[in-house]
């Protein structure tokens, strides 16, 4: 049976490809353009927590982050999707989903914020843009699932057809680059909004653990793969930085006031117990 993730992706893709189909290689104003769409699409097929509460602590984390980004062209929207799936993601246009199964597997405001930023980091480098131009020059832009891969993720669904085609190379998954890219940034960016790096590093064992004896990786695992290469690499960089001191790995508790909330409001199981 499609799950609501699933479903997410297919919907969104399927009403998109007209409107991507239309551009050339996607400006600032089209990114601008295709995120409303998108966001539209999304908000049909999935549940979106209304609490503000929640919403507000994400969006508080998010915007932190944003603002220690320097001059954006876009304005960010952070949204919390009632689903157990481990994943976040961003479309074009600053748009950015979390799903309240990664807010309950994080284990500190570190790891939420370094998932965060590296989200942030696909749309700063417009990793979104480069995958849609993959797919038109590949001739593949009509194809739904080959569009909904582009707007950030992985559908099974999509996953399949697009092994029929050939295509699974190219478009089921952000390049290793991008994903490099991605992780410099973040590891960048969190000590400016004054989070501790090392949370994207600790974020890496949550995702190598989730995966662990499971048949399907968790969603966020397929789309950004932790690898160890990655990991290495992105411990190397922290290293290699002198950090200020007092960076926040923790927040006196409110993460798990939020979690507490999460799972009151949509009844999910409590995940592993946590490490500090």
């Amino acid at each position: 049976m499609e799950t609501p993730s699933e479903r997410l992706r297919r919907g969104a893709a399927a009403a998109l490809v007209v409107a991507l189909a239309a551009c050339g290689s996607p400006t600032i104003e089209d990114e601008e353009s295709i995120g409303r769409e998108a966001v539209a699409q999304i908000r049909q097929h999935v549940i979106v927590l209304h609490d503000d509460v929640v919403n507000a602590y994400i969006d508080d984390v998010g915007q932190r982050l944003v603002q220690a980004s320097g001059p954006q062209p876009f304005e960010y929207t952070f949204t919390v999707i009632e689903d157990d799936e481990l994943n976040a993601f961003a479309t074009f246009g600053g748009n950015i989903f979390i799903h309240t199964g990664l807010i309950l597997r994080v284990r500190n405001v570190g790891e939420l914020s370094g998932v965060l930023g590296h989200e942030i980091g696909h749309v700063v480098k417009r990793h979104m843009a480069d995958n849609y131009a993959r797919a038109k020059q590949a001739g593949w832009l009509r194809n739904a699932a080959v569009i909904g891969s582009a707007i950030g993720g992985v559908n099974p669904g999509a996953v399949d057809l697009l092994t029929q085609f050939g295509a699974i190379g190219i478009l089921n998954t952000f390049t290793r680059e991008a994903e490099s890219e991605a992780d410099t940034f973040a590891v960048d960016l969190l000590p400016r909004a004054g989070y501790d790096p090392n949370g994207i590093v600790s974020m890496f064992e949550v995702l190598t653990a989730e995966n662990s004896g499971r048949s399907r990786a968790p969603k966020f695992f397929q789309s950004h793969p932790a690898s160890e290469e990655r990991t290495k690499a992105t411990k190397a960089l922290i290293a290699a930085k002198t950090l200020p001191p007092n960076l926040k790995n923790d927040d006196n508790g409110k993460l798990e006031i939020i979690q507490h909330r999460v799972r009151l409001l949509t009844r999910q199981k409590d995940p592993a117990p946590k490490r500090s």
